[in-house]
């Protein structure tokens, strides 16, 4: 059975709308909670990829969250073993910085809604041919700025980029496909958490987006799995039972 390694960073942002359409794939998945416990995947070889979800901290913020260092050691991980790794939000930020992206805290909270433009880079690709002219929902804490030569997929409508490939089998988001509108809600019910001054106005033209954007997601998921080969099962280490020796044939 296919199975995916999920990192989550905070309470409330989590596969979301994208769990079912695993779930109908067959495809199971293990959340690594590692705002809680700090555990990541120790061994990429024993899934089949990696989601790095979104999350309310900055990738510079790493001397208030040690663990941000260690994600960057696990994507390593992931792209050593050839195994796929998708970054949605603060994991495309990651990724970025995996690939030589410089950082940058402002905008803090960079949410907001956009209309998708594939560009000619994307031209052929199914990601941002699935997304080229749909409203779609940036959050990302803070912003990079792509290594010289890395072009992006898809740019939102002041040209900046929301969606980038980095090499074969990766892929950055900072558009949100998993969001819905219970999903924002549960961030604005979280202790503690700084959100969007924006984030009423986001929540309002999410519930009036809601069927686009569930639309959006099916053909975001149909397009990963395409271009990642995401149903594909990779080879995995056998695992072997251990018999104990007791004696009794003696």
């Amino acid at each position: 059975m296919k199975h995916f390694a999920v990192v989550q960073h905070s309470y409330s942002e989590f596969l979301g709308t994208i769990e079912s359409q695993f779930e109908k794939r067959d495809i199971g998945f293990s959340y690594f909670r590692v705002f809680l416990s700090n555990e990541l995947p120790g061994n990429a070889l024993t899934f089949d990829a990696l989601f790095l979800l979104g999350g309310p901290m900055s990738p510079l913020e790493s001397g208030k969250y040690a663990w941000l260092n260690q994600e960057l050691h696990t994507i390593a991980m992931f792209r050593k073993a050839k195994r796929p790794v998708v970054g949605f939000g603060l994991g495309a930020l990651l990724l970025a910085q995996y690939e030589g992206a410089e950082l940058h805290l402002a905008p803090y909270h960079n949410a907001y809604f956009t209309t998708a433009h594939a560009t000619e880079a994307g031209r052929d690709d199914p990601l941002a041919q699935a997304v080229d002219g749909a409203q779609v929902m940036v959050w990302s804490p803070g912003t990079a700025t792509l290594p010289e030569g890395m072009t992006p997929l898809v740019v939102d409508d002041a040209g900046r980029w929301i969606a980038f490939r980095p090499e074969e089998g990766a892929v950055g988001l900072l558009f949100r496909p998993e969001m819905k509108p219970g999903l924002i809600e549960d961030i604005l019910m979280e202790e503690d958490r700084d959100t969007p001054g924006n984030i009423g106005e986001l929540l309002e033209q999410a519930r009036v987006l809601w069927p686009e954007m569930q639309k959006t997601t099916d053909r975001v998921v149909v397009a990963l799995v395409r271009e990642l080969a995401l149903m594909t099962e990779q080879r995995k280490p056998r695992v072997f039972a251990l018999k104990m020796d007791t004696g009794d044939d003696a």
